[in-house]
Formats: C-alpha cells, structure tokens, sequence
C-alpha cells in the first residue's frame, strides 16, 4: 500500500459522495419511469459500492497494520529503556499534577 492512509481515506469519501449522489439519482429515476436509465444507473452504483467496500477494506487493514507498527515500536523502545520512559512518564504527570493545581487554585 503505497497511498498514505489520509489520501484512501479522501478517495473513499469522494467515492461514497458519488454512490449517493447516483444512488438519489437511482431512486428519481426508479419513481418516475424505471427501464433501461434505471438499470444502467443500477449498475454503477453497485460497482462504485464494491470499489467502495474494497478501499474501506484496505483502509482498515492500513490502519491497522500502522497501529500494530507503532505498538510494536512503543513496546521495544519501552523495553529497551525502562528508566528513560519512568523518567518521561514521571515527567509528565508532575506538569499534569502542576497544571491540574493551578487550575483548581484558579476557582
């Protein structure tokens, strides 16, 4: 997967604006005549919600495949340096601490 997951995810929401579009389109015709429009229109938008179904898939399965990266990463770096990440955590829950003070002091 070449695609960065924000581009998938801007073509997968164009694609679906389309399927709706034709979709609406789909029942206006359905309504007033039906026939050979109807059908044909019929026919793109179930092609456009299988392309749709299948970037859906592949954004899942980007998104997933980056978590487990990132998971996998955070994991060995906290192994490989326990005293710098409870340094790090220490760290930041005492600015947490700090903040969370002076906004109760504040009232």
């Amino acid at each position: 997967m070449s695609q960065p997951v924000n581009a998938i995810t801007d073509q997968l929401i164009g694609e679906f604006n389309t399927l709706v579009s034709q979709a609406e389109e789909l029942m206006k015709y359905a309504a007033n005549a039906g026939g050979d429009k109807a059908g044909a229109l019929r026919t793109g938008v179930e092609q456009n919600l299988a392309t749709a179904k299948k970037r859906l898939r592949e954004l899942q399965q980007a998104a997933t495949k980056k978590t487990l990266a990132a998971a996998h990463s955070t994991d060995e770096y906290v192994h490989e340096n326990p005293w710098q990440t409870i340094g790090v955590v220490a760290g930041v829950s005492a600015v947490i601490g700090v903040v969370t003070c002076l906004l109760l002091n504040r009232r």
